[in-house]
């Protein structure tokens, strides 16, 4: 396509008006002196196209293609003008040389004819032999016009010899090459250097090319996170994106010869109703891109959470119940890169056969596998086919029986029946889904002992689940607008099944050795997968997800099969799907109450054994890095306090007991403990043994120790806690009001998140603090130059050397991304959950000072606090504490409850910090 038509060009840039104003000026003046002029008449038509196509994009903001092609078309015009002045006025030549030739080429996405607002402008001027001084000199001045106008310019200068050299030996100039248009000067040059591109250079290579070039696919979406849900994604090169569309196109373009996407369905690889969808969703990726292009004024295609409010505010969708309007954009976008997605499944298939029919039927050909037939299915090649287009028509639970053969056999399903499943998915109504054989297909294909995550992926692909499974089509392609879920719920659900699949085959032994050793311990596992399944089926419906998805949990599951006893285990495990992370990471496990209470909800050892097995694969389909050995621990300890308690039933180690107990484990870590805890052993309180493990009581006791004897009124230890994965820092000091807060900012201040702490007094008045840190991402502190910083900023700020709370606000956030989101601050007391203490729970919105401010609200209120933990989801942290007032007794007046409620939330607020950093 060498010349791009688009509505009201003149409107865009007028050619003729901007050359007769250079010339006048050129007139006028002469070029030397007329050209600080020149080039602020030229800037001048770019700026005023710019808003001409941002206008455009503002009335039509869903018009990706126009939009794109308008950016390319200015560009185009000003490129002539450029070269016609330069050749006419700069470098005027009356009796050119065959050699003093040269043609300018678009290459790459500028070739193409599409350019977002602010896309890099690739060019490749081409002279026909080694370029002469009259080239040189002209590339040389449009190019400084170029950069004076502040495009930023990709450009190559070659003789068609080296032109055809460098496309052979490199890919990436192979692939800006095959989008070569025309764009000005000698255009019989041009036709020259395209005839030489298709015979010299892509003539013999077509299968390489189409091999390197996949291989580059999947090399870019490693990089972008390999997933087309992910909850940033980036328009131009994640995977479902416009990248992968091109990919298809130059595929298509270096085999066929096909000059425009449309012509992909003349040479089979596409059909026209997959060529509309390809063409839709290429449509609406431009728009997006365009969109951030113009809101940050630069070459900007990851769609970030603060971009994604902005560009779904600029399409225009709104609210809706449940619903809010970027949810439903983003939930858009992941549709469309799903439809990317089955197009490159469909399209690379399509190609293989096409490669395959090519192949020489020579010597070896009589020993390939001979085609057969499997229920009626033609299998050949690795791969199931319908045996007739209107297969799936006469009897539409073959849609999944299909599936469930393809996975046993490992087999792919052939793209042209790919295209019948995705075609026919329109006939799986109600009397489908209540179809008994199709329900015991479908438990087969979920409880696959293969590998499900690749069979209900494409499943979902093929529009076959969501069609079967109506609640679980509501939930395709829907995110979630925070930082804790990196995908969308189907796929998040499609990783946790895969998950638990690799749990139950052994695969993740290492990373999970509770899972791996309960996971054959289930009644059912049937029921197990179910859950998983199920568990987050009602998000997005503008209610609690754990009630809803419950009820609808009682509805499907007797479609699938499932008998009374395990629909109620499945109702139960979707109800109760977030109570043990709640537990394990927002409660005090030391706490007696805690496992009574947990106990008390879980009533057996099966129920404990599914609920751990769906958290733990919940937690970790959630997203890279949001599983540590810390919520490994946490929830190990939960899990064994409850099995025993389970086991023993309420028959609980007397007090005394347990601390023998503890006081045994510690003495069998290492024999020289004995006489530590002869001397110093009876400082500390009961409930200090019963909270702590015995490899912390060691290091506890010995730095005791240490500390008085050398008479020392502080003593801070810091080191790496491998078992914990983080940092342990403990903190032994006289004990004063304010001890906490002061301690958490210095832990803050030297860039240290505190994820739980441990408050003890012993009997002599002196604090026996325990701290678990890590760094804002989640790491641990290991080298000694961090654990030497956190032990001189937490001196610092028990010293008072330092003022804490403005320096703790001046510092940057560690992922300043949150700005995007609003987290209203709650505060929420339980008097129940401990027997001693009030339980005070703050979910606020996560950030550097928070931990040190509510700490600091607690000591101006006159509590005392035994224990705090830290539990942080995205940009949402929730800061447990357990208090009593200085007599050691339960809050439970209400103006004294109302009154900490206040104090809380100011601490908690935005305003506040911004006033105090004032």
């Amino acid at each position: 396509m060498s010349v791009i038509r688009i509505p009201s060009p003149r409107s865009v840039i007028d050619r003729r008006a901007l050359v007769l104003a250079i010339d006048k000026l050129v007139d006028e003046s002469g070029h030397t002196k007329a050209r600080r002029a020149i080039v602020d008449v030229l800037r001048g038509a770019l700026d005023s196209g710019r808003a001409e196509i941002a206008e455009r994009l503002t009335s039509k903001p869903s018009a990706g293609h126009d939009v794109a092609e308008a950016q390319a078309f200015l560009v185009d015009q000003l490129m002539r003008v450029i070269h016609d002045h330069v050749v006419d006025n700069v470098y005027p030549v009356s009796n050119r040389s065959r050699g003093e030739r040269l043609t300018i080429m678009a290459v790459g996405g500028y070739g193409r004819g599409e350019m977002a607002p602010h896309s890099d402008v690739d060019i490749a001027f081409l002279t026909p032999i080694k370029q002469t001084p009259w080239c040189e000199q002209v590339i040389e001045a449009m190019l400084y016009f170029l950069w004076d106008l502040g495009l930023k310019i990709g450009h190559s200068s070659r003789s068609l010899d080296e032109m055809v050299k460098m496309s052979r030996s490199d890919l990436t100039i192979r692939t800006a090459m095959l989008e070569g248009r025309y764009v000005w000067g000698d255009q019989d040059l041009y036709e020259e250097a395209r005839q030489r591109f298709w015979s010299d250079v892509v003539s013999g290579t077509e299968r390489q090319f189409v091999v390197e070039k996949l291989a580059e696919r999947e090399e870019r979406h490693k990089r972008m996170g390999d997933s087309r849900y992910v909850v940033e994604p980036n328009v131009k090169e994640g995977k479902g994106s416009l990248r992968d569309l091109h990919t298809l196109y130059w595929i298509g373009k270096y085999i066929h010869k096909v000059r425009d996407p449309s012509e992909l369905v003349q040479v089979g690889l596409l059909t026209s109703k997959e060529y509309k969808a390809f063409r839709r969703a290429e449509n609406f990726f431009w728009a997006v891109r365009c969109h951030l292009h113009t809101i940050t004024k630069r070459a900007e295609d990851r769609l970030t959470f603060d971009m994604q409010r902005e560009v779904a505010a600029r399409m225009n969708y709104a609210d809706r119940p449940g619903k809010s309007a970027v949810e439903r954009f983003m939930h858009f976008f992941f549709l469309q890169a799903k439809v990317v997605g089955n197009l490159t499944g469909v399209f690379l298939a399509q190609l293989d056969e096409q490669f395959a029919r090519k192949q020489p039927r020579g010597l070896l050909a009589g020993f390939r596998a001979k085609p057969r037939t499997l229920k009626g299915y033609k299998v050949f090649g690795g791969r199931i086919k319908a045996p007739s287009d209107d297969w799936f028509e006469s009897d539409p639970v073959r849609m999944l029986e299909i599936f469930v053969l393809a996975d046993k056999e490992g087999l792919e399903i052939h793209p042209e029946t790919m295209r019948l499943i995705s075609r026919d998915a329109v006939l799986i109504k109600g009397d489908v889904r209540r179809d008994k054989r199709a329900n015991e297909l479908f438990m087969e294909l979920l409880t696959s002992r293969n590998n499900p995550e690749i069979s209900l992926r494409a499943f979902n692909e093929a529009g076959v689940f969501g069609r079967f499974v109506t609640e679980f089509g509501r939930v395709n392609a829907q995110m979630q607008f925070d930082m804790y879920h990196h995908y969308t719920v189907d796929e998040h659900t499609i990783r946790a099944i895969g998950l638990l699949s690799r749990v139950e085959k052994g695969e993740l032994k290492n990373d999970h050795p509770l899972a791996h050793d309960i996971v054959h311990k289930v009644r059912s596992r049937r029921a197990l997968y179910a859950s998983v399944l199920l568990h987050d089926i009602a998000k997005g419906r503008g209610g609690d997800h754990s009630v809803l998805g419950a009820e609808i949990a009682l509805k499907l599951c007797p479609r699938f099969g499932l008998d009374e006893d395990e629909t109620e285990l499945v109702s139960w495990l979707v109800r109760q799907h977030l109570l043990l992370s709640a537990t394990a990471f927002k409660r005090d496990l030391s706490d007696a109450k805690t496992i009574t209470d947990f106990v008390q909800v879980v009533q057996s050892l099966d129920r404990l054994r599914q609920l751990t097995m769906l958290t733990i694969v919940d937690i970790r389909a959630v997203g890279p890095g949001t599983w540590n050995s810390w919520k490994r621990q946490l929830i190990g300890e939960l899990y064994a306090a409850t099995e025993e308690r389970l086991r023993l039933g309420h028959a609980e180690f007397g007090r005394e007991k347990r601390i023998a107990a503890k006081k045994a484990a510690v003495e069998a870590l290492e024999p020289a403990n004995a006489a530590l805890i002869e001397k110093v052993g009876a400082k500390f309180v009961d409930s200090y043994w019963i909270a702590e493990s015995e490899d912390v009581i060691a290091k506890n006791l010995a730095q005791l120790e240490a500390a008085e004897a050398l008479g020392h009124a502080l003593s801070i230890h810091t080191e790496y806690y491998q078992a914990h994965g983080a940092t342990l820092v403990t903190v032994i000091a006289s004990d004063h009001p304010g001890l906490f807060y002061r301690i958490a900012g210095g832990i803050h201040l030297a860039g240290g998140n505190i994820i739980d702490a441990r408050i003890h007094t012993t009997r002599t008045g002196r604090a026996v603090d325990n701290f678990l840190v890590q760094d804002p991402l989640g790491r641990p502190f290991m080298e000694e130059s961090q654990l030497e910083r956190l032990r001189t900023s937490i001196e610092n700020a028990l010293a008072n050397r330092i003022k804490i709370l403005p320096q703790l606000v001046a510092k940057p956030d560690a992922r300043p991304r949150a700005d995007a989101f609003e987290v209203r601050p709650r505060v929420i007391f339980d008097n129940k959950a401990s027997n001693r203490f009030t339980v005070v729970e703050v979910n606020a919105r996560d950030r550097p000072a928070l931990l040190n401010r509510l700490a600091h609200a607690l000591f101006e209120s006159k509590l005392m606090v035994y224990s705090a933990h830290v539990a942080t989801y995205g940009e949402r942290a929730a800061d447990t504490f357990y208090v009593t007032d200085l007599l050691g007794e339960k809050l439970t007046a209400t103006s004294r409850l109302k009154a900490l409620e206040r104090r809380l939330l100011d601490a908690a607020s935005e305003r506040t910090v911004e006033e105090v950093a004032a």
